[in-house]
């Protein structure tokens, strides 16, 4: 029907949201008196009533009525029979309502309402009555007219068996009031309402529905995340005044923390999406810092203008920012530790400190911070009601591993271009030590090698596509190519073991048995969690060969050799620094094992003087006592000097100490059999001759020096060599 929009008939209507007809334009719409007509205009419905007042063909609309469908008095519309009836009505389950005063210069400063009151006058005025998202309607409260704007809607599903309410009905446009419905009331942006009262009608949903970890590509954090949930987001589900009575504050920072590729930047990044409002701003923590006066404290302001401006309109009603800082220790170092003469750090820390959790702190804020160096910020920063929610995100355990593998392979299933032959779980055991990046690397390196596979070299055009298979070889190579970053040095502990283990006697076999079931047992150990093992022995007795050999038959994930060699041309404090760095990367690894080579050496011990540097001693006393608070740590140690040791103090700090004879002329003739001499009858005298002790490396040289192509040791030659290297008395 077509009817010209008039005037609402009387000011007492205006406030009660309806649609007046003429009585026969009411009848001629099927509308009767036992029962509501619903129609609707330009997408809103409405409830229609008759009324003497109205002329035939016009519709009675108040000016927020007419505002909301923009039609002016006298304008031509058309209203149409709402094709939902009371007994089809899409009920709704909350209904947020935005309030402000109708008139507002009527309101003067802040103006105290009673918001349970409010909703349950709403709730009497308009039951039964359909609302749409986006439209505005008017009530009259304690005197004052009232403009509530409609803001999202769920819809109520009941359960026509039980006629129990069912969860998750979903979002709708529009909507009936039933006295089930739940009102979220909040004040309108620049309104001076302060409500009270809403401790059951102010819950909010911060959270998405349908977020999980696995569809935001995040894998193994499990445990990471809830207790990132517990610390940070489960106060905010409660309403602001329930959060008051107990007296506590939102967190308003957490820190990300752990090696590089465990997943930080992504856990922050993801975030965002798995919560309702305002999108994170992300900054990396130099692109803060300029070269301008004052300007870098004005962009930590910058970052946090929005929540302040949002506060200071809503209160506890505003929404929760949430500000990303990727490599936060860039700009928070300690402050004094910087040498730079401008002092920009110090006050980029301090005008950070004082936006968290100042006099004016703000409650709406959720500061992130990440980083790979946690001892590099200020301490300050790291108290409770700043960065108060420190979590480790550390390398991924064997499950983690699979569902990250899982993860990064799910496209390459579902195109069935991964082989039957590739099993997740196998692989998640094979990449012990990898961290979230290196397992994304190790799937595109695989991947490249089957591509390599199915192009040939002559002609690059031609690709054979229905060929081309992921499979486990391929899997295999790209983990010979990608190595975890706190993987083992297997290179550099091979090197030491060039000749292998030669098992020249009883007390070597006893030596080597002892050790390797003290390395058993710690594994197996629930209390244990430090082993630390000192081979002593004159130069040259194999020291180096058997702690490597040790280190590569333990099958730890994480081995690092720390050996003079490495440290060449390092001053004290670098040295330091490198050994501190190593042993702190064993401890975020589940089994680790430091090799020490030659501590003398690393001590820079000589005996004119003696000199030796303090610097270096003082970090190995204090890293190998150190006890690991989630690992488990071997630490295997070569001396040529235990005496030298004892006086540094450093002896004490080993809980076994192994001697590596040199050998007697016995084991040197099982060493020559060893090493497959023909005519070791023929040499045996000269070993005889010998009263001291002979090391292996230096018979070993001897012998290469003087074996024949027979693999023969030539007599005389030998005895020379032997006298040459100074073992012949």
């Amino acid at each position: 029907m077509e009817v010209k929009v008039a005037n609402c008939p009387s000011q007492d209507l205006a406030v009660l949201n309806q649609l007046f007809l003429s009585p026969n334009d009411y009848a001629m719409l099927g509308g009767e008196a036992s029962l509501d007509l619903y129609v609707e205009l330009k997408g809103k419905v409405y409830t229609a009533k008759p009324h003497d007042k109205i002329e035939p063909s016009c519709a009675g609309l108040n000016s927020i009525q007419r505002r909301d469908v923009a039609a002016s008095l006298g304008d031509a519309v058309t209203i149409s029979v709402y094709s939902k009836g009371a007994g089809e009505a899409t009920l709704l389950a909350t209904a947020a309502l935005e309030a402000d005063f109708v008139v507002k210069k009527n309101a003067r400063g802040t103006e105290t309402l009673d918001g349970a009151a409010l909703v349950q006058g709403v709730l009497a005025s308009f039951s039964q009555q359909y609302v749409t998202v986006g439209q505005s309607i008017v009530v009259d409260f304690q005197g004052q007219k009232m403009l509530l704007r409609v803001g999202s809607l769920e819809a109520l599903v009941i359960d026509k068996s039980t006629g129990g309410v069912l969860p998750d009905g979903g979002a709708v446009q529009c909507g009936m009031i039933c006295p089930q419905t739940s009102i979220e009331l909040s004040k309108a942006q620049g309104s001076p309402i302060v409500f009270t009262g809403l401790e059951s009608t102010s819950r909010k949903t911060i959270f998405k529905q349908d977020f999980s970890f696995s569809q935001m590509g995040i894998g193994g954090l499990d445990k990471e995340f809830s207790d990132i949930f517990r610390r940070a987001f489960a106060s905010r589900i409660f309403p602001a005044s329930v959060v008051k009575k107990l007296g506590v504050q939102h967190v308003k920072g957490m820190l990300l923390f752990g090696p590089p590729g465990t997943g930080k930047t992504l856990i922050a990044r993801q975030i965002g999406k798995m919560l309702n409002g305002k999108e994170p701003k992300v900054v990396n923590g130099p692109e803060v810092l300029s070269k301008f006066v004052g300007q870098s404290e004005e962009n930590i302001r910058n970052l946090f203008a929005e929540a302040d401006a949002e506060y200071a309109e809503r209160g506890d009603d505003s929404e929760l920012h949430i500000i990303i800082f990727d490599e936060i220790d860039s700009v928070c170092k300690q402050r004094g530790s910087s040498r730079d003469g401008t002092g920009v750090g110090d006050t980029v820390v301090n005008q950070l400190l004082s936006k968290i959790d100042g006099v004016n702190s703000l409650n709406n804020i959720l500061v992130i911070g990440m980083t790979n160096r946690k001892d590099m910020l200020d301490d300050a920063l790291l108290r409770p009601g700043r960065l108060e929610v420190q979590v480790e995100i550390s390398l991924p355990d064997e499950t983690g591993r699979h569902q990250i593998l899982t993860i990064h392979t799910t496209k390459m299933r579902e195109a069935d271009y991964l082989d039957s032959n590739v099993s997740l779980h196998s692989l998640a055991a094979d990449t012990k030590n990898f961290s979230g990046a290196e397992i994304e690397g190790l799937v595109k390196a695989a991947a490249s090698y089957a591509f390599a596979r199915q192009v040939q070299v002559d002609n690059i055009k031609k690709v054979e596509i229905e060929k081309l298979k992921v499979s486990r070889e391929d899997f295999d190579r790209a983990l010979m190519e990608v190595r975890p970053a706190f993987g083992a040095s297997t290179d550099d502990l091979t090197n030491c073991v060039k000749g292998g283990i030669l098992h020249f006697g009883a007390n070597l076999s006893s030596m080597l048995q002892s050790a390797t079931g003290l390395v058993g047992q710690l594994q197996a150990s629930e209390r244990t969690s430090l082993l630390s093992i000192l081979i002593d022995g004159v130069p040259g007795a194999g020291k180096t060969a058997l702690a490597a050999s040790l280190a590569l038959q333990s099958g730890f994930p994480f081995i690092k050799l720390i050996s003079p060699n490495g440290l060449v041309g390092q001053g004290e404090a670098q040295k330091a620094q490198a050994i501190a760095r190593v042993f702190d990367d064993a401890h975020k690894s589940p089994l680790s094992l430091v090799m020490l080579d030659d501590l003398e050496r690393l001590l820079e011990y000589v005996r004119i003087g003696p000199r030796f540097s303090n610097v270096v001693l003082q970090t190995l006393l204090t890293c190998i006592k150190k006890m690991p608070r989630k690992s488990k740590l071997v630490i295997i140690a070569t001396t040529s000097s235990a005496a030298t040791l004892e006086q540094l103090e450093l002896l004490d700090a080993f809980n076994v100490k192994y001697t590596m004879p040199a050998l007697n002329h016995e084991e040197a003739l099982a060493v020559l059999r060893e090493l497959g001499v023909s005519n070791v009858p023929a040499v045996e005298p000269l070993l005889r001759s010998i009263s001291k002790g002979i090391p292996i490396k230096k018979l070993m040289l001897v012998v290469d020096m003087t074996l024949t192509e027979g693999k023969a040791l030539h007599p005389g030659r030998f005895g020379a060599t032997l006298s040459e290297a100074g073992l012949l008395d």
